[in-house]
This record gives structure tokens, sequence and C-alpha cells, in this order.
């Protein structure tokens, strides 16, 4: 990741692998974030976030988000209990546990991400959006994804064909506008982010994929 065009700003990993929750085999992803070399002299990060979900629905059973951002501390641990639609939030800063209720479908902020991969981009046409509920802390919120089309870009590990989206984000303490952020994936099987860009309250982040490995299927690259 660079902050405005200029300083390397930090790194950011993902990785999944299987747990158990209450007998049964889950997904279990963990994303990391954190500053590097001048940039976390002044803003410093340092984020954690866990998603237990079901390896066939992809519905969330557990969420973890541990995060420093800047001074910006949050550290949570949330339960979905679908038999009675509640979700039930450990809150280790404020030492209490809360209740709030949820209806449908939700994601949290990792499950939706692989929620989002598994949807059918066959037949998605510029314009069109993809609608899902996320739970954010204590409230669901409406995400949607917008398709912007596809582009071929020129990376360190070749020409790659991706499709372009925008997420709409939530405008103020970290992102300028609410249609802030673009993202790019590959127009592959993988569907995996390769390239964002986003416009912050104060200058602008970009990140590129770095390395990557396990994939479940090829990863397509253009040769001229």
């Amino acid at each position: 990741m660079s902050y405005s065009g200029f300083f390397k700003a930090g790194n950011a990993t993902l990785a999944i692998d299987t747990d158990t929750i209450n007998g049964k085999e889950v997904f279990h992803v963990t994303g990391k974030g954190w500053t590097t070399g001048v940039i976390k002299w002044f803003f410093k990060v340092k984020d954690n976030y866990q998603s237990y979900f079901d390896k066939e629905t992809i519905t969330p059973y557990r969420f973890k988000r541990k995060i420093n951002e800047g001074g910006y501390k949050l550290h949570r641990e949330i339960d979905f209990n679908y038999a009675n639609n509640t979700a039930i939030i450990q809150n280790f800063k404020k030492k209490r546990v809360d209740t709030a209720k949820i209806s449908g479908r939700i994601q949290d902020m990792i499950s939706m991400y692989y929620f989002l991969r598994n949807q059918d981009l066959s037949t998605i046409k510029i314009g069109d959006e993809i609608n899902a509920n996320m739970f954010v802390d204590a409230e669901v919120f409406p995400f949607k994804l917008r398709f912007l089309g596809t582009e071929i870009l020129k990376t360190r590990f070749g020409k790659i064909k991706t499709l372009r989206f925008r997420p709409m984000v939530q405008a103020g303490r970290i992102f300028k506008e609410n249609e802030s952020v673009t993202i790019w994936i590959t127009a592959d099987q993988n569907k995996i982010p390769i390239k964002l860009k986003a416009s912050l309250a104060v200058g602008s982040l970009r990140a590129e994929l770095d390395a990557y490995k396990g994939l479940a299927n090829s990863f397509e690259i253009i040769y001229d």
C-alpha cells in the first residue's frame, strides 16, 4: 500500500484456514493490516480482523475485530445466533456485552468479500449493482457494489484482465466521500483483488497485489 502516490504506507494480508464453531467445520479467515516506514510515525495502524463462516452458505458465525488506527481503538468479538436473530457483542475495551437484533441474511466485514466472490458475474453489465446487508460493530448497514466495466491492467505478474467495481463506503473519519473507493478483481474464477484506489479524508491510498499462493484456480495472465 502507498499513501498519496509517494510513500509506502503499509502491508495487508488475507489468509484462509479451517476451524470449528459449535461442532461445525467452518472457514476461518484472518485479515491483517499495518503501517510501515515513515507513515507509522504519524499515523500508526495495526488491524486484525477474523471471520468464521459457513463453507457452503458463507453465513458468518463469529467475527473478531481488534484495531488501532491512529489511536482509534476497538476490540470486539461478535457471535451471531440465527435461532433467535441476535448478535452477541463482547466489547473488550469497555468491558461489557451487548445484544443487537439481526434479521435475514447478513455478512460481516470479512465474510462479505467471500460472499461477493461467490456471485455469478457471467452476465453482469456496466451499472449493475450487488446489494447485501453488512453487520458493523452493532448495526446492520446496506452494502452496495457497482460494476464499472472491464480493464486490462499491467501488473507485476503481467497483463491481467480485471473487473472494476466501486463499493459504497461511509464518508467521514477515513474516506472522503461515499464513492471514494475503486477496486479491481481478476476476471477469472479466483476473483481476487489485484488493485485498489481510495480518496481519503486526507490524501489518497493505493494498494496492489504483491504475492499470492494456494489459489483454487489458475491465475490467468495475458501473453502478447
